[in-house]
């Protein structure tokens, strides 16, 4: 079975408390500790990988970044997800091949640019055009903006989950959606829906499962974490 029909096959299923927790590695010795740990697959974070290079978050060259999935993606025998921000203004059939080339499984394609959302059935058609090129070598997880935006109606959520899921997408996130709002978005969305969580805190990944969730996702949580208990370790050192 291949790597990117195993990533799919994970989604399927699940039970509400058991949803498909993916942790975030930033690089290729992170990574290898959370394949260690038994994750069945990763999804890298474009946040965390942005600052382990060196820049803020948004701002890593395309280049950059493809190199360093791919390092991650060396690094593991798991499959791999890779954030891949708003697709760097590549056309669907470039960012595809890049992809495919770090040996990643799947992507995350977001639907704003700079905090300001897309028209949906542009984004849509859009995911349409990466669906066809990509067949069925990529998981194509399609973020919807909306919260993240300002806009709190689920129903405006919704309503582009639903383009996008008719497009080609294999599944949506809903980024910063409430949990209380995880019911509504379930009942109203056809297929896997991602959600983010934060570490350590709010609610688990597998009372997310119950509200929802199919998969938990955890952006830049785990890097930032870190950097928290690097920052720690070096005011004992001094």
């Amino acid at each position: 079975m291949s790597k990117v029909e195993t990533f799919r096959r994970l989604h399927r299923n699940r039970l509400p408390e058991d949803p498909l927790v993916l942790p975030g590695p930033w690089d290729a010795a992170g990574a290898q500790v959370l394949a260690e740990a038994g994750f069945p697959a990763l999804a890298t974070p474009s946040a965390g990988v942005a600052a382990s290079l060196g820049y803020a978050d948004g701002q890593t060259p395309a280049d950059e970044m493809f190199a360093a999935v791919a390092r991650i993606v060396r690094a593991v025998d798991v499959p791999v997800s890779a954030d891949v921000e708003g697709g760097y203004g590549l056309s669907p059939e470039e960012l595809v091949e890049r992809v495919l080339e770090t040996g990643a499984v799947g992507c995350n394609l977001e639907d704003s640019v700079d905090g300001v959302l897309q028209d949906p059935r542009e984004h849509a058609d859009r995911l349409a055009e990466v669906r066809s090129a990509a067949a069925d070598s990529l998981f194509v997880n399609a973020r919807i903006d909306t919260f993240a935006c300002g806009v709190a109606d689920p129903g405006r959520a919704i309503e582009r989950a639903a383009l996008y899921v008719a497009a080609g997408a294999d599944c949506v996130y809903p980024i910063d959606a409430p949990p209380q709002v995880l019911p509504l978005l379930r009942a109203g969305i056809q297929g896997p829906v991602n959600v983010g969580a934060k570490v350590g805190e709010g609610p688990s990944p597998a009372e997310l499962g119950v509200r929802g969730a199919t998969r938990v996702t955890f952006g830049p949580g785990l890097q930032r974490r870190t950097a928290e208990a690097l920052r720690e370790i070096a005011a004992r050192l001094r």
